[in-house]
């Protein structure tokens, strides 16, 4: 069995007083595509900085291609792609050249490919990089993490300052990259309906810790909202395993919760006298839930 591309422990992080990172552990398996999910400050980008070295942790232990990600070799450095949020390139260059130049340090390079995405995405090739738009500066940050065609590709909010059509050719380009098993990408992002489109797991952060983490249709198998009407009404102090969120008025119950189970309706069901309609969630109807209880 292949090594894990990326294994964090027990990571804690603090800033002054400001508790960002506790206890927080994460393992990724090659060939996942992981979307990173959370709530602004909830410690998305301080996880992927201490995940790539970039950061040190205060406690707890971050593995990175077999080796500590903090004393990264050049080889593995070389096997990494990485679009921050705030893109940093040279401002003098034309976009041309700076392709050419990040190009240069990459025996294998796949010119066709970002070719073909500079031509989709409009890049003025013969403008310098300095005045280009945020949207641009974005367009060509995810240009030069692409082009060597990394083992592991880590992006920051990749598509934010892109508008609806930019980003529905960056994540086509996001899949066809993914399409090698053997390689992994791991995406924070707030728009939950690209994340559906891509990844195959999900890792949902709350409060600087890993709130759950798992495929993302299996994740949608377990969080459902149940809409249970009784025969009788309902104990004071009625309360379900795993529950998100619930109302309750009289004979009547609206229940969100994680783990539902065929099982656990034939209980409810026959406790109860009840009869259940049970709702099926999108990502971003679950990410809100998980984020109230």
């Amino acid at each position: 069995m292949a090594s894990p591309i990326l294994d964090c422990q027990h990571l804690s992080k603090r800033y002054a007083s400001k508790t960002v990172l506790r206890d927080l552990s994460l393992t990724l398996e090659p060939g996942t595509v992981v979307g990173l999910l959370g709530k602004n400050g909830s410690g998305k980008t301080t996880f992927i900085k201490i995940a790539l070295g970039l950061v040190r942790p205060d406690s707890g232990t971050a593995s990175l291609l077999d080796e500590p990600a903090w004393t990264l070799s050049a080889d593995a450095k070389a096997r990494l792609g990485y679009v921050p949020q705030t893109i940093q390139l040279y401002s003098w260059m034309k976009v041309r050249h700076m392709i050419d130049y990040t190009a240069s340090f990459y025996p294998r390079w796949n010119h066709a490919l970002i070719d073909s995405l500079a031509k989709r995405w409009e890049l003025p090739l013969e403008s310098r990089v300095g005045p280009l738009s945020v949207g641009q500066l974005q367009k060509l940050g995810i240009l030069l993490s692409l082009g060597h065609e990394p083992d592991l590709l880590v992006l920051d909010e990749p598509a934010a300052a892109l508008d609806p059509m930019a980003r529905r050719d960056f994540l086509a380009a996001l899949l066809e990259i993914a399409a090698d098993v053997h390689r992994t990408i791991l995406f924070s992002t707030h728009i939950t309906a690209d994340l559906e489109r891509v990844a195959s797991h999900v890792a949902i952060l709350k409060d600087g810790a890993v709130a759950y983490f798992g495929a993302l249709d299996a994740l949608k198998d377990q969080v459902k909202r149940l809409h249970i009407t009784a025969a009788g009404l309902f104990p004071s102090a009625f309360a379900l395993p795993n529950t998100l969120s619930q109302q309750i008025s009289g004979n009547e119950a609206r229940i969100s919760l994680l783990g539902v189970t065929p099982e656990l309706l034939a209980t409810l069901q026959r406790d109860l006298s009840a009869t259940i309609e049970v709702e099926d969630l999108n990502l971003d109807d679950i990410f809100l839930e998980m984020h109230h209880a």
